[in-house]
């Protein structure tokens, strides 16, 4: 036997499962009266969070709720979503956040499949709400919110508890429950679905919890900060901050919805030091007006994931005053597992050389064990020439549990040892990853594979283009060919042959869009670009 392993067990004063929920009472004990959760003229402090999330978990329980039952929550970035993050596994049982913008039939599968006891839900989400409701055999106790700060005319009653009552009925000196293993289900995400129904991703306690450690140090991220809800709660639980922000003792600012002009307010009103957004919002962001933008006082930090954005957004919001740092993760691994770490070696590279790099999906984060490139085929790994393309694989402890209620699909995921991410990429010589397309999205050309992003990257060079898509179009000839759709830039033109003829500059000629065309693109609640839609309208287009 082990020397090192006799009479050195593990016991209960050594070895406490990781929860990301500790994070909120360590907070309430140190920094009790520090202004915690703040939403229009609502102001919440550490030990007001506490007590608020302590009496609605008590609430839940008192109606049934126990350990393995599922919460559901439908509502915008409000105070509600960031507490439902603690009130609902502090009582055993699993949080489900589902995206504000479903459709009424997506919205009754996902509340049907996860088995939810109870719906919180946003009065402004009634119409989906009935429609969903009115389809389900076995209806959950909805709880509504009514968001005193929304546009009254779009809230009408759905449920018969409301949020601020409900929780009242909970007892303040109710004693949360720990979990009993960290392996234990903390949350349930669905992926959104592009073909069939979405997946249910489950998280556990300890990747939530390591996740949230993660990405503080992966960002340098500090204590007191100020800290933007941009990203919607319901996305990847919001890329865990409702977790990690209270590791912290920073604030929280929540901002319902997207809107540009708001942003820069909340951003000098608050002093706001860091918030995350998809490459479409840092676009609406860059091409705001003049009279929405407002001068920063300090610099912002800004970490974007989602569709890998054009190298030209970092140049563009650098001169606004923000810093933003590129990452990448998914649904399946609670968010981001790559960072592109900066080297000091390559602040004196120009610009235009930076900006590519900074493109880059980059290394692991700190509490990744391994993310790399290798051929799905073979499983080996591809050569580190930047050209040679293979699927990003990932294994670690912030990889799902798997697929709710889908064996099939999540042994398909984790096949040989690795979580399987569907993302084609290059490495480069210095371990460097960067995205060149989904799977699906791989443009394959008179046998030639096309990255779409690499053209996507070209056109947004352009100053008239604003947003960009491309796809592939049937072609009879050479099978498929590149498709761009773009979104143009308000006060400015241009035309499908003089977007041409800019590819032309810098594309091979198998790679130059055969068709472009002008439209407003359609896109995610989080402003990732719906390629699937565009690849119906391609197919129409002559």
């Amino acid at each position: 036997m082990n020397k090192y392993n006799q009479n050195l067990d593990k016991n209960p004063s050594n070895y406490v499962p990781l929860t990301p929920l500790s994070f909120l009472e360590r907070a309430k004990d140190i920094y009790p009266n520090y202004e915690a959760l703040v939403y229009e003229t609502k102001s919440f402090t550490w030990t007001e969070v506490f007590n608020r999330c302590i009496k609605f978990a008590s609430a839940l329980e008192k109606i049934g709720i126990v350990e393995g039952d599922t919460v559901s929550v439908m509502t915008f970035n409000t105070p509600e979503i960031f507490e439902a993050h603690y009130s609902v596994p502090m009582t055993g049982a699993v949080l489900n956040t589902i995206n504000s913008r479903l459709d009424a039939k997506t919205v009754a599968y996902i509340l049907e499949h996860s088995e939810a006891k109870v719906l919180i839900i946003d009065r402004q989400l009634h119409a989906i709400a009935e429609k969903a409701l009115s389809t389900l055999k076995d209806k959950p106790i909805v709880i509504d919110v009514q968001d005193d700060f929304a546009d009254q005319s779009l809230l009408k009653k759905i449920g018969d508890r409301e949020y601020e009552e409900f929780l009242n009925t909970g007892d303040e000196n109710y004693i949360w429950k720990k979990p009993k293993d960290e392996w234990q289900a903390i949350s349930l995400s669905y992926t959104s679905g592009t073909t069939g129904n979405p997946k249910g991703v489950v998280y556990h306690h300890r990747g939530s919890y390591l996740m949230s450690t993660g990405s503080a140090v992966a960002w340098n991220m500090p204590n007191r900060l100020n800290f933007l809800t941009v990203v919607p709660m319901f996305h990847c639980n919001g890329w865990g901050y409702p977790w990690t922000i209270p590791m912290l003792n920073g604030k929280t600012v929540c901002l319902r919805a997207i809107d540009v002009k708001k942003i820069f307010e909340l951003i000098e009103k608050h002093d706001i030091t860091h918030f995350g957004g998809a490459p479409i919002v840092l676009n609406m962001i860059t091409g705001a007006s003049q009279n929405d933008i407002k001068e920063l006082k300090n610099k912002v930090y800004v970490l974007t994931a989602g569709a890998p954005p054009p190298s030209i957004i970092f140049k563009k919001m650098k001169a606004l005053g923000f810093e933003v740092m590129h990452v990448y993760g998914l649904t399946e691994t609670y968010g981001h597992v790559l960072q592109c770490a900066w080297n000091d070696e390559w602040n004196g590279f120009e610009e235009d050389k930076i900006n590519e790099i900074k493109a880059r999906q980059g290394v692991r984060f700190p509490n990744t064990e391994g993310v790399v490139v290798l051929d799905p085929e073979t499983m080996k790994p591809v050569p580190k020439d930047g050209e040679t393309i293979g699927e990003i694989m990932i294994k670690g402890n912030v990889v799902m549990k798997g697929y709710f209620k889908d064996k099939e699909a999540t042994e398909k995921a984790m096949k040989d040892g690795w979580f399987h991410s569907g993302d084609l990429a290059v490495i480069y010589p210095d371990g460097y990853i960067k995205v060149k397309d989904r799977s699906k999205d791989i443009i394959i050309s008179g046998g030639e594979n096309i990255s779409s992003i690499e053209i996507e990257n070209t056109l947004s060079k352009h100053p008239a283009v604003s947003i960009v898509a491309v796809v592939a179009k049937p072609d009879e000839k050479w099978g498929e060919v590149p498709c761009a759709f773009i979104e143009k830039v308000a006060d400015k033109e241009t035309n499908e042959k003089e977007l041409i003829d800019f590819c032309r500059e810098t594309l091979a000629g198998f790679k130059i869009p055969k068709k472009i065309d002008f439209c407003e693109l359609p896109k995610t609640s989080t402003g990732k670009i719906q390629k699937f839609e565009l690849r119906k309208r391609a197919k129409e287009l002559n």
